[in-house]
Parts: structure tokens; C-alpha cells; sequence
């Protein structure tokens, strides 16, 4: 059954910030560092209704691997993992990145200058198959036209003849378009032929006007390209002889002086731009990286390419002193030590937690929603309805799968009346029986084939600090008790090396017994039993530390635990 459209409140239960979000650009919405099916569900969840009521771009994503039990539940639903987000620092991705359109070698600095003026850019970007071999800048375009006294210089840029024709907005009259003009000088034959012939040698380009005698003597001189000014004709006999000679023929309909003015600019944009010691940035790089860089250089533009090296565009000194952190919403958690990396150096905008109050600290006032419920998504369930959004049955089987993992079927002494409410309901709106599903779910989270003893430790682990002292806990759950014992097999031997790789000072894991509702505690490091001893006023001979009627680290392990330790 459906769940019933409702009127939006007034007060809205989604904080939607007054200019903290901007259409187009991502806020994260993310768990902790070592994924359960709370964390994931409860994004991917959340994502969704902000989308829904802000309609700004919100997308879920995970700090870690998931595991197997939450492997199973996305699949049972048909919904894709989450994208993986390594850290939150400021990448050049994140920027505000200029695209242009660039150009390549042979286009003439005409063109170039065109597509500069159209774009409002200085700088602008040459480009072979999408790589970028150089930049050209107005100063380089400035130069072109007014340092340049060579009367040679189109040949030694090998320039194309289309770049002639283009422009001198001339056409073709006889020749190759596709060849290049690569010997010779540039001259004009406005003096008569015996002056002429004189001065103009064979390969020369000649601007000439429509008088025979002049196309004769170039002709004559077997110039590699003639251009014939204000749309002249050429006389048949003329053209044949040029074909003969292998001359390029251009007709062009501006007079001699401004053809003259005019041609160097069909000089390829190779010739001028810049192409040694480019400074240029990866998508990748991180902002803190490049700064030092790009302060000291004064560029006002800077080229962004991508791992491969294709030009993606281009970053300014301003963008890039102006740049905004990344945009965050934390969900079921709320400790620096679980956030995903870089979570200092991000905009935390929302929190969205049911445990303890941790150590994240923000630069301004966030929304912060924290609920003692047992499980984020109960909390999540709850804004859907305060806010009237509809559930789909997607939605919400992963709500529902999420709530019956953190209260490992309402076992779980964290499970309050809210949670179970909350899961019999969406249970109802996703078509699906608790009980069946939970099976499903426990079984697949502890199955252990394939799977490494790192993988197995730290599926579900977290990380706390009591004074000076920072400890890691694990916990696996199962139905099965011979599938503990072999899980206890192999980590005693291997909590040794997680705790000196973590860099902690004590690990515990639990291993939890879900139909016997108990939980054998595995301890290493200096104080760690002690600690436990101590804490659960339990047998110093014990060999074993099997704890009756504890299964939640968060409500029964670590609040007894760290009141022991902080005595």
C-alpha cells in the first residue's frame, strides 16, 4: 500500500539553506569510512528526498567498501552502489572551469583572434586531437602583426593555402588548396615587369592587381603563388600555363594595400603560440597542491587537462581565489576519526546521526539532527513524512533493510518503538516480510568465502579516542555459532597486525551471536582485558570474555567500556 501524499509543513524538516546549495553543483551526502547498511541505505535514502524538495543536485556516496550483507541488500532492490568518494578536499574538478573551443596548429592566427574575441578570452587554447600542444595569447596575436618584418615569415611557418584563401576571403582559382607555401617571399607587383622582374624570384607569393603584363611576368618567373586582387580575371591562356607550373592561383575582392595587411594573419597559429614549459593542472590536483604554484606564477588563465592529457579548459587566478569548498551532509556519524578524508577541509551543511556526540567541528552553524532511535534510517523515514514526500517501494525496502541491520531484527537493546513502528510500516509500502529478508540479509553478511582477514576486521569498524588512548572496535554478527568460531580462528592471530597498521593503542571485536543474543569480546593490546574486566566486573581467570545480552557496540559495548577507561 502506497503511503499517502501529505501537505508540506511550514516549518520544513529538510534544511534547505538560504544560498548554501547552487543548481548544478553536487553536495555529497555520505556515512562513515567503513560502510554498513545503515550508512549506505540512509545516503542513498536522504540524497533522494533532498533532490526531491530542494531540487538541487544531491548525490550519494561512500567512504569505504560496502559489505557483503549491504552488497545483498542493494541487489535484492536493483540499486546501484554508491560511487566511492576518497577524500572531500578541493580538487580542480570542483572549480569553475572555463570550457573554449580551441584550435588547431595549421589554423591561421585570423581565425584564432575571431574565436578569442567571440569567447571574451586572452588566452586561447592549440590543440592536436584534443591535447594540448600550446597556448596563444593577444600578445602573441600582437606580435604577429606588428613585430613582424619578414617578408619571408609565411614560409617559414609552412603556411597552408586554405589559410590564404580564408583570409583574403578569396577563392581558388587554379592549384591545391591542401598545399603549403614553404619557399619563398611575399611581394607585390604593382611596379611595372621590368622592375619586377627584378626583385620577384621563382616560389615567391605575389599580390598582384588585374593587369595581364604583371600575371604574365609572375607566370613568367614561375612564382609559387599568385594573388590577384579586387576579384581580377586571369586570362585562359594564363591559367593553363599556371596549371602547367603547378602556380596557386587566389582571387581575392580586397585591394592590394589591404590584401598586403591582411596576409600575415594566414599564418598558423603553431608558429607563434607558446609550447615549452607550460604550466598546466590535472582535474585530479588538489587545490592546497597547486596554490603555491599558481601564486607565483602570473598567468591570468591556467590549462586544466585530464588524466589522459586532453584540454578540459581553463581556470582564472579569480575562479581559483574564489574557490568554495566541497559541500557535505554526514549521516550515521558524527566522529572526525569516521568522516571520510579531508572532512576538515569541506563544507559540512547537514548531520544526520543517531549515536553519541563526536568530535566533528564546523566553521558555522550546521543543521544538526541527532535522535536516540537505533538506526539513522528510522530517522530518515521520519523526515520523508514530516516533509510529505511519498516512499517509493524502493525507498522504502532500503529504509527497511537498514533498520532491521542496526537492530539486528529489534534484538538489538538500541531498538526503540519508533524503529519498530517505522520498519512495519515501510516493510508494508516495499512488499517485503522482515523476517524473511533479516535471514537473508545476516547470512550474506557473514558469509566468509573469498573474503581476506583484513576485509573480514574491518568491514564494520570504528575508531574512538578516551583520553590519550585510541582504540579500534570490530563486530561481526551471525546465526550461526560454528561460523563465529572459525571467524575467532582467524583474527586472534591477526589483531595484532590490524592494530599496529590502524596505529592504535588497543583493538576489541565483537562476535556476535545473534539468536543467543551474546557476544565473545576479542581483545589485544596493553590494558585492553583489563579494561573489559573491569568495565563488566567479570572473572579475572576468565579465559574467555563472553558478554550475555550484548549485541550493540554502540549502546552496550562502548558506553560501559569508555566509562571504565575514563576512571
Amino acid at each position: 500500500m502506497a503511503e499517502q501524499q501529505q501537505p508540506k509543513p511550514r516549518n520544513s524538516a529538510v534544511w534547505t539553506p538560504a544560498d548554501g546549495t547552487e543548481l548544478g553543483r553536487s553536495v555529497y551526502v555520505v556515512g562513515h569510512k567503513n560502510p554498513d547498511t545503515d550508512s549506505i541505505c540512509s545516503a542513498i535514502a536522504y540524497a533522494n528526498l533532498k533532490r526531491k524538495v530542494t531540487g538541487h543536485k544531491y548525490v550519494a556516496k561512500r567512504a569505504g567498501q560496502i559489505n557483503e550483507e549491504t552488497h545483498y541488500v542493494l541487489q535484492k532492490f536493483h540499486v546501484n552502489t554508491p560511487g566511492m568518494l576518497k577524500d572531500v578536499k578541493l580538487q580542480v574538478r570542483d572549480l569553475e572551469i572555463h570550457k573554449i573551443r580551441g584550435v588547431e596548429p595549421n589554423v591561421s592566427i585570423k581565425e584564432t583572434w575571431e574565436l578569442m574575441t567571440s569567447e571574451g578570452v586572452k588566452t586561447a587554447p592549440v590543440l592536436k586531437n584534443g591535447e594540448l600542444v600550446g597556448l596563444i595569447s593577444t600578445g602573441d596575436v600582437a606580435r604577429s602583426y606588428m613585430d613582424v618584418y619578414d617578408n619571408q615569415i609565411l614560409a617559414k611557418a609552412r603556411t597552408p593555402y586554405r589559410n590564404i584563401i580564408k583570409t583574403l576571403d578569396g577563392t581558388l582559382v587554379t592549384g591545391n588548396e591542401h598545399g603549403y607555401f614553404v619557399k619563398g617571399k611575399v611581394a607585390i607587383g604593382a611596379s611595372g615587369t621590368e622592375v619586377m622582374a627584378q626583385f620577384i624570384e621563382k616560389d615567391d607569393l605575389v599580390i598582384l592587381g588585374n593587369r595581364y603584363a604583371s600575371q604574365a611576368c609572375a607566370v613568367d618567373i614561375d612564382a609559387g603563388c599568385i594573388v590577384i586582387c579586387q576579384n581580377g580575371e586571369v586570362p585562359e591562356k594564363l591559367l593553363e600555363r599556371a596549371k602547367r607550373q603547378d602556380i596557386v592561383i587566389i582571387r581575392t575582392p580586397h585591394d592590394t594595400y589591404t590584401a598586403a595587411r591582411l596576409i600575415n594573419q594566414s599564418i598558423p597559429v603553431k608558429y607563434f603560440m607558446t609550447e615549452d614549459n607550460l604550466v598546466t593542472f590535472r582535474m585530479d590536483d588538489y587545490v592546497d597542491d597547486i596554490r603555491e604554484i599558481m601564486m607565483k606564477r602570473k598567468y591570468r588563465d591556467f590549462p586544466i587537462l585530464d588524466r589522459k592529457g586532453n584540454f578540459q579548459g581553463f581556470i582564472s587566478r579569480r575562479r581559483f581565489l574564489g574557490a568554495r569548498k566541497k559541500q557535505v551532509i554526514l549521516v550515521d556519524h558524527n566522529e572526525k576519526s569516521q568522516a571520510v578524508d579531508g572532512i576538515e577541509e569541506a563544507e559540512i551543511l547537514e548531520i544526520i546521526d543517531h549515536h553519541r556526540l563526536g568530535s566533528i567541528e564546523t566553521m558555522g552553524p550546521v543543521f544538526f539532527r541527532n535522535q536516540p532511535v537505533g538506526c539513522t534510517a528510522t530517522i530518515v523515514y521520519q523526515m520523508y513524512r514530516e516533509e510529505g514526500v511519498e516512499l517509493t517501494p524502493v525507498t522504502a525496502g532500503l529504509l527497511c533493510c537498514a533498520i532491521i541491520s542496526d537492530t539486528l531484527l529489534f534484538r538489538s537493546p538500541t531498538c526503540t518503538a519508533l524503529d519498530r513502528a517505522a520498519a512495519e510500516e515501510l516493510a508494508k509500502i516495499a512488499g517485503i516480510q522482515m523476517e524473511e529478508t533479516a535471514v537473508g540479509m545476516f547470512r550474506a553478511g557473514s558469509n566468509l568465502q573469498g573474503r581476506s582477514t583484513e576485509e573480514i576486521c574491518f568491514q564494520d569498524f570504528k575508531k574512538f579516542t578516551v583520553n590519550d588512548t585510541v582504540f579500534g572496535v570490530g563486530q561481526m554478527n551471525s546465526m550461526s555459532g560454528e561460523e563465529l568460531q572459525e571467524l575467532k580462528e582467524r583474527l586472534i592471530p591477526y589483531l595484532p597486525t590490524a592494530m599496529k597498521e590502524s596505529r592504535l593503542d588497543r583493538i576489541y571485536f565483537m562476535l556476535t551471536d545473534i539468536l543467543k543474543e551474546t557476544t565473545e569480546l576479542l581483545c589485544y593490546g596493553a590494558g585492553a582485558r583489563e579494561s573489559v574486566v573491569d568495565a563488566f566486573d567479570l572473572p579475572e581467570d576468565w579465559d574467555r570474555i563472553v558478554l550475555k545480552g550484548v549485541v550493540s557496540r554502540k549502546k552496550q559495548l562502548i558506553p560501559t567500556l569508555v566509562g571504565a577507561m575514563q576512571q
